[in-house]
């Protein structure tokens, strides 16, 4: 492999080799390797588990207030094949690949090999200098991505709206009141209000209580003039 291009590839990484096998076998699609078992695909195997280790742990410190659901939402997001493939795209992996002559040229990559570079150069640097060369790397790239996501999620999300706002500004934490609930078993609605320091703020029906929750946490916001009021939901 050409020297040149394992330099470019490591002031890429901001990560030294010591082993540059390892980055050369992360570079090494299988239409050109002698068998697949020469080739980045143990790698990405490697690098796909890691790079979903390090997103999850951010999502888990930075986040507090997430629930499972949303973080996986975020999660699945941020480590999908397209997002993989634009980042090696962008930083330019895939021109640093070694590539059969059946293949295209690198900006015509298939999606699947070009998230398949990223997630393999994890891998080489996870064994190469273990895990926290490779969390700034993966950090450094998807940083972007997890913001983005954040923001989609938030903006969805009134509840964590409110408790941010409330924590923030009011020194407490929203408490949601079920008032009533309504209709047989299998099909009940519930109605829910929202209380911040004793004050107490509209309450919404929903068809569960999350969606009851969510339905007064948008209601206090807009009551709190953080939200515009764009109509209740039916």
């Amino acid at each position: 492999m050409d020297p040149a291009a394992i330099d470019q590839c490591q002031r890429l990484v901001q990560h030294e080799f010591g082993d540059a096998g390892l980055l050369k076998l992360a570079l090494t699609h299988s239409s050109i390797a002698p068998t697949r078992l020469e080739s980045n695909e143990r790698l990405e195997f490697l690098g796909d588990a890691i790079l979903g280790l390090v997103v999850c742990e951010e999502l888990y410190r930075r986040q507090s207030d997430l629930m499972e659901g949303d973080m996986t939402k975020i999660k699945s997001a941020v480590v999908s094949r397209q997002v993989c493939a634009e980042i090696a795209e962008d930083c330019g992996l895939c021109s640093l690949m070694r590539l059969g002559k059946g293949m295209p040229a690198a900006d015509g990559l298939p999606q699947s090999v070009a998230a398949a570079v990223f997630e393999s150069l994890i891998g080489a640097i996870y064994l190469d200098g273990g895990l926290e060369p490779a969390r700034r790397f993966i950090l450094q790239q998807v940083g972007p991505h997890i913001e983005q996501a954040l923001g989609d999620i938030h903006q969805q999300n009134y509840k964590s709206m409110l408790q941010q706002h409330s924590q923030r500004a009011l020194d407490s934490t929203p408490e949601y009141l079920l008032l009533d609930e309504k209709g047989p078993d299998h099909s009940k609605c519930f109605e829910v209000a929202v209380s911040i320091n004793g004050r107490h703020f509209p309450s919404a029906w929903g068809m569960n209580k999350k969606e009851a929750e969510q339905e007064a946490a948008r209601r206090a916001l807009i009551e709190l003039g953080l939200l515009a009021d764009e109509g209740a939901a039916q």
